[in-house]
């Protein structure tokens, strides 16, 4: 397993490098093919969402399952970045730039993550995870607008709704080390989602289309129902969000949270 993801990472490296030594080219005569799975090691074992044990930050063995999962979180982080590369074509040079240099950047999370795992006596993989992330890179292999608006910004924008309360909590029980982590990530993945923002507005620009009623409808397309909060406004409008699609994101919310409450009701009527 170890090689694996060592492989993974020195070919990140190496690839970043290559691009920017201007080694490499864009153009090519061949079609991206499919990629169903990327390259992942034996563990962790992919189960269900609803499987994944809860995570609880009062004891060890919680804390140390909390920082595999968002280990997990950015592995899956360096596939979704150098998918984006390889699988959408005839974009600018930029696009290819910025999303080598956040594959760099999740890999170098993943090192510091897997590093405090080893601290506390684990690695990645020995705890089950699941594919969610992967999942809506398939989902979205077919438009990179579709791309940039669900993974970035819906799914990858999750992580600057949750850091800092993980950080206030860590920070309260003493754990300054995987703070301090936490902290570098947090700042990246402002980074991260805001690229998302700037070509997810880049496309709909060039193909005529107002942003912000495309950002809402593609929400209610792919997440009908699905829309959890609550949502760090000052971190979102940092990476990129407007007032409107903050609203729109509040209102979906509201309507989760009310179509679920009437789900207990009736479900509780039935019994």
């Amino acid at each position: 397993m170890a090689y694996e993801i060592e492989e993974k990472l020195l070919l990140t490296r190496q690839t970043a490098q290559a691009w920017q030594a201007g080694a490499l080219l864009l153009r090519s005569s061949n079609n991206p093919e499919p990629i169903t799975q990327p390259g992942r090691p034996v563990r962790p074992e992919l189960v269900m969402p609803g499987e994944v044990p809860k995570r609880r930050f009062n004891t060890r063995a919680g804390l140390v399952a909390l920082i595999h999962a968002v280990t997990h979180i950015e592995f899956n982080a360096i596939n979704l970045a150098w998918d984006a590369v390889y699988r959408f074509r005839d974009l600018p040079q930029q696009f290819y730039s910025d999303w080598i240099q956040v594959a760099v950047e999740e890999a170098y999370h993943f090192q510091l993550l897997r590093g405090r795992l080893d601290e506390l006596g684990s690695d990645y993989g020995d705890f089950p995870v699941h594919n969610g992330l992967w999942d809506m890179a398939v989902r979205t292999a077919f438009d990179p607008l579709v791309r940039m608006a669900l993974v970035p910004r819906v799914l990858e924008a999750r992580g600057l709704d949750v850091t800092p309360g993980m950080i206030k909590r860590l920070r309260q029980a003493g754990d300054d080390q995987t703070v301090g982590i936490l902290e570098i990530i947090l700042r990246d993945e402002i980074g991260h989602v805001a690229i998302g923002s700037r070509w997810f507005r880049f496309l709909c620009q060039q193909r005529g289309l107002d942003a912000e009623q495309t950002f809402g409808h593609l929400i209610s397309e792919h997440f009908s129902g699905q829309i959890t909060g609550p949502f760090h406004h000052e971190a979102r409008q940092q990476a990129g969000f407007s007032p409107a699609e903050l609203q729109t994101l509040e209102s979906m919310r509201a309507q989760s949270f009310y179509s679920k409450c009437c789900d207990h009701s009736q479900s509780g009527n039935e019994r």
